[in-house]
Parts: C-alpha cells; structure tokens; sequence
C-alpha cells in the first residue's frame, strides 16, 4: 500500500535500479549502508534533511556504540564535539554520588559526541565508501511485489529496488506508507535537553547522571564535550511519571535550580540556545520489523534501551543486521525477514525485556538508593556497573548462557588502534 499512487514512468522519468535503498542517512542507515557497500551491493540512501542538522538527543556514545563506529571506520578526529569519557559519576535520591570508573588504557567505553557532528561525519564515510547519499530527497510512496520495491519520492524520481531499508525514524514515512504506523503513538519515554556553555570545570569534563526522586525511573544528566559546553537534560517515562508531558517545561526550569544542579553546572552557566523535546521509543519487541522487502531499523523499529533511552548503539546494530541479512539472503525475502528478526530477538529483544524488568526497582526512590549503593559497595562492582550501564557487554548476559564465551566481561574497549588517543 503506498500513500498516493506512484507517477508512471512518462510522469518521471526512467526509474534507478538498486540492491538497495536505503531511506534515512541517520547512524542506523549509514551502517547498513557501508556494511552492504563493502558486500559489493548497489546502495542508494536518501534523507528529507541536508546534513548537517541537529538532532535531539542525549549525545553520549555507550561502548557498544563506539565498537560499531570502529568497525565501520569512523576517526573521532573527524567529529568536532568529540570527547573520551573515563569515569561516570551517579548522583542516588538520597544526595550519595558514587564515582564508577571505567577501564583505562584497552581502548574507549564511553564518549560524548554531538549528534550533528557526529551524523555529518558518518554520512561524509558512507559517502567515502562509494555509497550516493542524496540529501533532501523524501520517499511519499512505496509498493512491494514479489520481485522488488518500488519508491517514489518528493520530486517524482523513482527508485526500484530488490530491499528497502527503512532509517527514517520514530515516525518513520516508510512504516506509514505501508500502514504499518501505531496510531496515537507518542513513545515510552519523552525527554528534554539543552546545551549550556561557560559550565564549570567539573561539568566541562564529567558525565553525570542524576537520579531524582520525582523522576524516577527517569533521570537528569549532564554530559561534556569537546569545547567545554555540555549536554544537560531529563528524561521520564511517559506513562509511568509524576509529571506529564505538558509539565515539563516548568520542570526543567525547577530542575535547573536545584542547589547541586545548579552547583555542578556553576555559576557563568548560560543555555546556548532554546531547550528542545523529543520522544523515544522503546518497544523493539512489540513492533513490526519488517514488511514484504522493507526492513525496519534504528527508532523505526523502536529499537531504543528502555531503561536509559539510548539508542545510537542500537541504530548501529540494526543497521548492521538488517545489511548483513539482506546480503545472506538476496533472493530470499522470507529467509531474509527471518534473519533479521533472528538477530534482534537473540541480541536486542532479550536485553530489551530484562531491562524493562529492572526499570520496576528503579521506580521506588528505595529502588534506586538501593541499586546505588550495591553497585558502589566495593572497586569491583563499581567497575563493573560502569561497564554495564555504558553496554560494554549485553543487559542480559547473565542470564543468556548461549551468549556466554571466555572473557565475555573483561572485553577490550573501542579505538585502541591510531585513535585510541583521540578525546580532542
């Protein structure tokens, strides 16, 4: 099913053939787009906006995220805003701050990275492989047969392809077209953020994570980057909060004042611009991943942690999946939709429920003050909290013997090569 019936060839011109089309130029696209590049498969991607643009987000980098970016072959030193994080400090209900470091001198596990620089940079790599990404270009129609896809876009040009990959974000035009869209909804989680130069030298150079007792399971943080300005913001669950959406701004406003807000921060604080809002969405799990030929990657398969909202490790991984089946299975759409689905279900899914089964501790200020204090109670587990929260390793490991091999918690970290010195 498509939006409108797509034009014929003598409204348009001849339609482009392709392996695949890929609509979004985001991290999720970029990733498939360079691991099917690199498999030898024709690769067009397509995005409605002109990079760079800005992109609501927390901007930090877990090291799950940081190993795709090193796999792929993105040089931070190619990301302006850039900045290594060593040490990730957790502020409990109760006023305790534990310090959780991680590992030193095996690579990167955390980093911190404007989301307009950061997805500049990875479209100017995929562009370095071969791939054409045509800018300000959207899709308004698709149609699936049994052979192929057929994608129009805004300006009538049309391209045929044997897959699509859909990049295209929490309100993906692709999953619409396809009448695939959930009506009404708005995601698990809404959040806020505002970038604040002149911030104090702590807040130049920590990442800080504040959990408040209203908040709860949400969060406040503040994350540095590169040119001494930081990230701040907070997130909430939206149906599951002491606020509603409509309160947040005068939320934000009152968060900003807390004493050890506003202390962390320091006193030359000054927003940068306005504040911005943005919905997440968290149900990998309980939504359609594909579609006929279309694969649904990033926030278009809601494919974001529900218990922390990150989602650019995520959009890397399914990214890669979704290429990584299509180029096992190029003449075999069911074989393909299986194994991407596959992948998600034993790599993602798994994390996904038992992470949603941890956020019901975090709910209570108890919960919270609790998981703190366990996790800081020696220099080993505040190690390995840090490890776990940044997804060094998966949510779930533990309880997933069939992912269990040697070393599985003592991994190295990203960028231990030319850039593993690369904080900017």
């Amino acid at each position: 099913m498509s939006l409108t019936p797509p034009p014929t060839e003598s409204e348009s011109g001849a339609e482009r053939r392709v392996d695949v089309l890929i609509v979004g130029a985001g991290p999720a696209g970029c990733a498939a787009a360079i691991t099917l590049q690199r498999s030898g498969k024709s690769v067009v991607v397509i995005d409605k906006a002109s990079f760079p643009r800005d992109k609501i987000c927390g901007d930090g980098l877990t090291t799950s995220a940081l190993r795709e970016l090193d796999t792929l072959g993105l040089d931070p030193t190619s990301v302006a805003s850039w900045i290594n994080v060593e040490d990730v400090i957790v502020r409990s209900p109760s006023g305790r701050e534990v310090v959780f470091p991680l590992p030193r001198n095996n690579g990167v596990y955390a980093a911190v990275s404007r989301r307009r620089d950061l997805d500049a940079a990875l479209v100017g790599l995929t562009r370095s492989t071969g791939v054409e990404v045509r800018e300000n270009l959207a899709l308004t129609a698709i149609q699936q047969n049994d052979t192929d896809a057929l994608v129009t876009t805004d300006t009538g040009e049309m391209f045929r392809a044997t897959y699509v990959i859909a990049a295209d974000g929490m309100w993906s035009p692709t999953r619409k077209a396809l009448d695939l869209a959930q009506p009404g909804y708005r995601g698990e989680w809404h959040a806020f953020r505002q970038y604040f130069r002149n911030v104090s030298p702590r807040a130049a150079h920590e990442l800080v994570v504040w959990f408040e007792a209203d908040l709860l399971p949400g969060y406040a943080w503040s994350f540095p980057l590169a040119d001494g300005t930081a990230n701040v913001g907070f997130g909430i669950l939206r149906d599951d909060s002491s606020y509603s959406v409509g309160d947040m701004g005068a939320l934000w406003r009152e968060l900003l004042n807390r004493p050890h807000v506003r202390d962390f921060l320091g006193p030359n604080a000054e927003a940068e611009g306005p504040h911005r809002a943005w919905p997440i969405p968290a149900r990998v799990d309980r939504i359609a991943l594909s579609h006929e030929r279309t694969l649904f990657v990033g926030d278009a398969a809601a494919a974001t942690d529900p218990m922390t909202g990150e989602g650019i490790g995520q959009a890397l991984l399914t990214g890669r999946w979704a290429a990584e089946a299509i180029i096992s299975n190029m003449k075999n759409p069911e074989g393909c939709r299986s194994a991407y689905a596959h992948s998600v279900e034993t790599e993602l899914s798994v994390d996904h429920r038992f992470a949603e089964r941890l956020m019901r501790i975090l709910r209570r200020p108890s919960g919270a003050r609790g998981a703190v204090r366990i996790a800081g109670i020696s220099g080993w587990t505040r190690r390995n909290f840090a490890r776990w929260l940044f997804e060094d390793y998966p949510r779930a490991l533990l309880l997933t013997p069939r992912r269990w091999q040697r070393k599985m918690l003592t991994g190295p970290g990203a960028y231990r090569g030319d850039h593993a010195h690369s904080t900017h």
